[in-house]
């Protein structure tokens, strides 16, 4: 055998060795890895989106924004034209000035009511009077006519007093009644008139708050994006303006095979790479699970009851609070793919 075969006939062995060799480490390494950590690649960066719609309609005069801009919670990005809800506010200002020129009419008619109840009483004080004087008369009267002291002529005239004192007494009773009856209906249309008043306040405060429903404020601090609105459109109320990302509210959410539960915990430790950022790490935690799985709260879901089933891993929703740095926050987005890896230790 030449000195060269030989030489082939060392180095494939060694080759194969160090394969060999190569392959032991690797598979050590994996192994030590997955049994400490569990991966997934289904995973997104997720966020707070706060839908901005017109709670008015009307046309839209100013836009104070630009698409994927940063805005600040309160702040006004939209003006719709408020001239329609000016007049409205005008016209229910109006109409409480209407109600307490009504409250101050009942009062006056309280005062007057008030004032021909002490008259009506002094008439009856004064009918009374006249009433126990015609009776005196009358029964003096009646005692002399029967010795015959006075003409007859004078004991009818004595009885005719004595009945119109009476009828007067009634008369004057019957008019105190009625004027204190009128004080009651006057003090009742106060009343109603004050709660006219009251409902006008009322509309005067609706008016208002929609005419402050013209300026479409910022619900949250955050980017603006899918702005679906230009001046001069005619909105409608409950119509989507934009969305705003909120600050500060970036997670992941990662959807773990349902097999790979077991060893995952509120408060694991987890890594996280972005695919657009393959070089930054960002740490986090896991924070909650979801309720359901994620075909069971898909639109349309399936039916296990069918005779075709087939048996699929399914994958459960896993929210993750991250850690990034300011310089990275900024530069995450919703939607993102991103690769969790779960420390189990």
């Amino acid at each position: 055998m030449t000195t060269e075969k030989k030489k082939k006939n060392i180095v494939v062995p060694i080759i194969l060795g160090v394969l060999l060799v190569i392959g032991i480490i690797f598979g050590i390494v994996e192994w030590n890895y997955y049994s400490k950590h569990v991966d997934t690649d289904d995973a997104q960066i997720d966020g707070d989106i706060s839908p901005v719609v017109a709670r008015v309609g009307g046309y839209v005069k100013d836009i104070n924004f630009e698409e994927n801009t940063h805005v600040t919670e309160g702040q006004v990005l939209v003006k719709l034209d408020d001239n329609d809800y000016k007049v409205k506010l005008e016209q229910a200002q109006s109409g409480q000035k209407g109600a307490s020129a009504g409250v101050g009419v009942a009062q006056s008619q309280i005062v007057a009511t008030q004032a021909n109840t002490s008259t009506a009483k002094a008439n009856v004080a004064a009918a009374r009077v006249k009433l126990n004087l015609a009776n005196k008369d009358y029964a003096r009267y009646a005692n002399l006519i029967k010795d015959g002291s006075i003409t007859q002529q004078a004991f009818d005239q004595a009885k005719a007093s004595k009945e119109s004192a009476e009828a007067a007494f009634q008369a004057a009773q019957d008019q105190y009644n009625a004027a204190v009856k009128q004080v009651g209906t006057t003090q009742s249309q106060l009343a109603v008139s004050s709660n006219v008043i009251n409902q006008r306040q009322s509309d005067i405060d609706f008016a208002k708050l929609q005419l402050s429903y013209t300026d479409i404020k910022a619900p949250a601090t955050g980017i603006v994006s899918k702005k679906n609105v230009q001046k001069g459109q005619l909105v409608q109320a409950g119509q989507s303006l934009f969305s705003i990302v909120n600050d500060g509210s970036i997670y992941v959410t990662a959807n773990f095979k349902e097999t790979q539960l077991e060893k995952i915990k509120s408060g694991s430790k987890v890594e996280i790479e972005v695919d657009a950022y393959p070089d930054e790490k960002i740490q986090g935690e896991v924070y909650n699970f979801s309720p359901i799985t994620g075909a069971k709260g898909s639109l349309l879901p399936p039916d296990n009851a069918t005779g075709n089933f087939v048996k699929v891993v399914q994958r459960i929703p896993v929210k993750i609070k991250i850690h990034p740095s300011k310089e990275m926050l900024a530069k995450l987005r919703p939607g993102m793919s991103v690769k969790a890896s779960v420390s189990t230790k």
